[in-house]
């Protein structure tokens, strides 16, 4: 007498029928796990309906079936395998995007946005700065001090300090463009390549310095000195993080060309 309750052993176990054939899956779940470790799919029906039991019921039979397929692999670490769209993708985004949604619903109804006084046109603010995300452009327009006067011209700059910055941006926006050209190489880890991992460094870094530089007016500090810093803090970055990915590169090409011949071993 069966009491509702599957066996929750491998499939591959399931005794078979007199036709010699396993017997048939009436749960609807696929590869699941034993009793004693996960509920029943009885069990699982009373839980909520909707959302919360799919998701559930998503990741139970993921981690089920990347067990199988671990004591199923050949090699030292299971092979890299995909799920399909359905259930697995779907239910997974679904529920990624259904907790950022009710977050963004969180925020908007208990921190509204203060609303000022409306813009007079009339009048000047005394600090104008873009959105934060276009500081670092921003900062670059105001490098007036370093648009060198050329003695030919009489102490003259040969271009004013707008065009100046607005020649800043295309330079530094065409260095960016450069470098996925000029870094060629496969590697995926920083440790892999140290110079190319400090060059990203110091462009963060750059990008965050010259970001506070573009609101000098409201940092407390001596402007000179924030200005030096500015570019000093980038290359010391830039040092720092590749003095320390070249002391970490020797014991990590070691562990990982170790591991690798170990999977596969060379021929």
């Amino acid at each position: 007498m069966s009491d509702g309750r599957h066996n929750g052993g491998d499939s591959a176990h399931d005794p078979p029928t007199e036709d010699g054939t396993e017997d048939p899956r009436t749960d609807g779940a696929g590869v699941v796990a034993p009793d004693s470790e996960t509920p029943t799919w009885s069990e699982r029906k009373t839980r909520r309906v909707g959302l919360p039991r799919l998701t559930y019921e998503y990741f139970e039979r993921a981690r089920r079936e990347d067990q199988e397929l671990r004591r199923e692999s050949t090699y030292v670490e299971r092979d890299v395998l995909g799920f399909p769209t359905w259930p697995h993708e779907v239910i997974r985004n679904l529920s990624i995007a259904s907790f950022f949604v009710v977050m963004v619903l969180f925020l908007a109804a208990t921190m509204p946005p203060h609303i000022g006084p409306p813009a007079d046109g009339s009048t000047t603010p005394a600090v104008i700065l873009p959105d934060w995300y276009l500081y670092w452009s921003f900062g670059l327009l105001k490098l007036g001090p370093l648009n060198p006067e050329l003695g030919v011209l009489g102490g003259e700059k040969l271009l004013g300090d707008r065009p100046y910055g607005v020649l800043a941006n295309l330079v530094v926006v065409g260095i960016i463009t450069l470098v996925p050209f000029l870094n060629k190489g496969s590697a995926r880890r920083p440790v892999e390549q140290p110079f190319w991992s400090a060059i990203g460094v110091g462009g963060v870094v750059f990008a965050f310095t010259i970001s506070i530089y573009s609101a000098k007016n409201l940092v407390p500090m001596n402007v000179d000195l924030l200005f030096d810093l500015t570019f000093l803090l980038p290359v010391v970055a830039s040092v720092v993080a590749y003095a320390v990915l070249k002391t970490m590169r020797e014991g990590y090409m070691y562990d990982l060309n170790r591991r690798y011949y170990r999977l596969r071993p060379p021929k």
